[in-house]
């Protein structure tokens, strides 16, 4: 406590400052770390600050914020120690955390590139080729099911025709349209033979 009374109250504000921010940051480390659930860290205040749940380009984050301040504060130090004035280590730690915030916002970013939400969409079905696993009615008749590979997995889905005879089992198909309820408007191919 001697050493920390013998400081100025610039260099106090920073030791303040890093050491909260430190300590927040070794926290949302740790939590990362063991796998805990997002939404008990900060997940929900992430949601508010950057109001975009999406995986688009987030700046201003709760984990975001606590590295600025962590780098923040320990360039700022860093600066002290150098001997530079108080507006050049302002102006150091500004840009230092600025650097930080990017630099993970950056990372994120990419890293959530690279995941998949698993989730089919049904547009990637159009102009597939795929074949009839139960009868699909002529005219628009009756429902049928189709195999077919969409996002790489092969797919059991059901499947409507205009075509004037009935689509049987083991017919070649086309997706031609998908409908607003997510069914497959398909029509024949000339040939047979077994989807692989």
């Amino acid at each position: 406590m001697e050493w920390f009374q013998e400081l100025t109250a610039f260099e106090q504000t920073y030791w303040l400052l890093t050491g909260v921010a430190t300590f927040m940051f070794l926290i949302v480390l740790i939590t990362t770390i063991i796998g805990a659930d997002s939404d008990d860290i900060g997940g929900d205040v992430d949601a508010e600050i950057d109001a975009d749940t999406g995986a688009g380009f987030q700046f201003f984050t709760l984990k975001n914020l606590i590295a600025f301040f962590t780098i923040f504060g320990w360039s700022g130090i860093s600066s002290i120690h150098s001997g530079n004035s108080k507006p050049t280590t302002v102006i150091v730690s500004i840009f230092f955390g600025l650097l930080m915030m990017f630099v993970m916002a950056a990372l994120f970013y990419y890293i959530s590139k690279l995941t998949s939400s698993g989730t089919l969409k049904m547009q990637n079905a159009l102009n597939a080729t795929g074949e009839v696993y139960l009868t699909v009615g002529a005219n628009r008749r009756s429902t049928g099911k189709i195999q077919i590979k969409i996002q790489g997995a092969l797919r059991e889905l059901d499947a409507l025709t205009d075509y004037n005879e009935d689509l049987k089992q083991g017919r070649i198909i086309t997706v031609t349209e998908v409908t607003t309820n997510g069914t497959l408007i398909i029509e024949p191919q000339n040939k047979t033979k077994l989807l692989c």
